[in-house]
């Protein structure tokens, strides 16, 4: 099953952004996407009211931003921290809560519209849980549809809530194809940065260390992204998510190198039209899309000058240097669980990586033989619910770790 594309007509650029105060609740609010979008929101006063906020275990962060922003609820998913977040609330008439249970609390409390910014896969069950409020998800967590696509979406459907991509390059395509026939669309292509070492040769690739992995040349993120965009991981998991949010199949997915980071997407349809969306690399332009669709709300982003930009250039990724698009590829075409198995290894070894016990090259190679094993032990079929892909997510990360700890992994490039 698909979500549908099907967005209603933009208003008219006459009439106000935004027309009516609306609701919004934060899953993830100290994270760069978190704090992007209550960057915005406290641009538009009157416009927004806020109404949960969660963090993972940053209680100085959260209880800031719950007392900026006057949150009716403020939830710490480090149950450990909730005395330190019960305190630096007390008396501010802001209820706190913690642990799964407190993010589900914030997940459910009635909202106008709902970002889901928990990474990893501790945003399933939050993310499900807003979903079940058949309102707006503003969806920035991955793990959704890379790892649960099918399930997810069955439960968007059944509870008829709306579904709007906050990464900038499904937000384009979203935007490209507002209004159109899934029929006529030809294929849809998205675009890549090639992360600092675009021109990097093997051999060079073999000495690339964290801290130039954690140096991305145009776009500001947090530091698992940022890894990922540097191995083109992060594309490969971006085409698993397009190839659930809309009606087009494998074969009709695309990557293009775009250095410039300008284009965000494009859609190419069967008349020869092909329709991008351009913008400067900065998430608060799809966040505010999130937020206000169908209506413009205005950001403070770089308005773009194309004399100065004078020339957009694309070319194909090199698959044999950044092997880790074409291991996505080949998760996305076996289909079932084998998106969730590449999904958890791939968090394995990015923070192998980071604590420096892993070559960067070695990524990629950890997440294939993590994959091809899983697949012998019959992991990587259909499951039947959320808690399947739970346990499984699990065991891939397991046996990820088992595989990196055997030492099994080549020295050199893997090819």
């Amino acid at each position: 099953m698909r979500a549908k594309t099907t967005a209603k007509t933009p208003a008219s650029p006459m009439r106000p952004a935004l027309a009516e105060r609306k609701r919004v609740s934060v899953l993830g609010a100290t994270g760069s996407v978190g704090a992007s979008t209550l960057d915005l929101i406290g641009r538009a006063p009157g416009a927004f009211e806020i109404v949960a906020l969660t963090a993972h275990g940053n209680v100085d962060t959260l209880a800031e931003l719950a007392l900026r922003h006057r949150a009716k609820l403020a939830v710490v998913a480090d149950a450990g921290a909730y005395g330190a977040l019960k305190q630096r609330l007390q008396g501010s008439g802001i209820a706190t809560a913690a642990g799964p249970s407190g993010l589900i609390e914030a997940a459910l409390l009635p909202a106008d519209c709902v970002m889901a910014a928990i990474v990893g896969a501790a945003g399933l069950h939050p993310t499900m849980a807003a979903v079940t409020q058949g309102r707006r998800v503003a969806l920035a967590n991955k793990e959704c549809l890379v790892s649960a696509g099918e399930i997810f979406l069955e439960a968007v459907s059944q509870s008829g809530a709306e579904l709007v991509p906050v990464d900038s390059e499904h937000s384009a395509v979203f935007q490209a194809i507002a209004g159109a026939d899934p029929a006529g669309i030809e294929r849809i292509v998205l675009t890549a940065s090639g992360g600092p070492f675009r021109t990097f040769s093997l051999e060079q690739l073999q000495r690339v260390t964290p801290e130039q992995a954690l140096r991305h040349p145009n776009w500001s993120m947090g530091r698992k992204i940022t890894v990922d965009s540097a191995t083109l991981m992060n594309k490969g998991l971006e085409l698993i998510e397009a190839y659930h949010l809309f009606s087009v199949g494998p074969d009709r997915l695309e990557v293009v190198v775009h250095p410039q980071s300008i284009v965000h997407a494009l859609v190419a349809y069967c008349d020869g039209a092909m329709l991008a969306q351009l913008s400067s690399p900065d998430m608060r332009t799809p966040i505010a899309l999130s937020l206000a669709w169908p209506r413009r709300m205005p950001t403070p982003t770089k308005r773009m000058d194309l004399v100065e930009l004078g020339q957009l250039t694309f070319e194909r990724p090199d698959e044999t240097r950044f092997p880790a698009l074409r291991v996505a590829r080949q998760a996305l075409r076996q289909g079932g669980m084998a998106p969730a198995v590449l999904n958890a290894a791939n968090e394995v070894a990015v923070d192998a990586f980071l604590a420096g016990r892993l070559g960067f090259l070695q990524i990629a190679q950890l997440v294939a033989e993590t994959l091809e094993r899983a697949s012998a032990r019959g992991l990587t079929g259909k499951a039947p619910d959320l808690a399947a892909v739970l346990a499984t997510d699990a065991s891939a990360r397991q046996l990820a770790r088992e595989v990196l700890a055997a030492g099994a992994l080549a020295a050199s490039s893997w090819r």
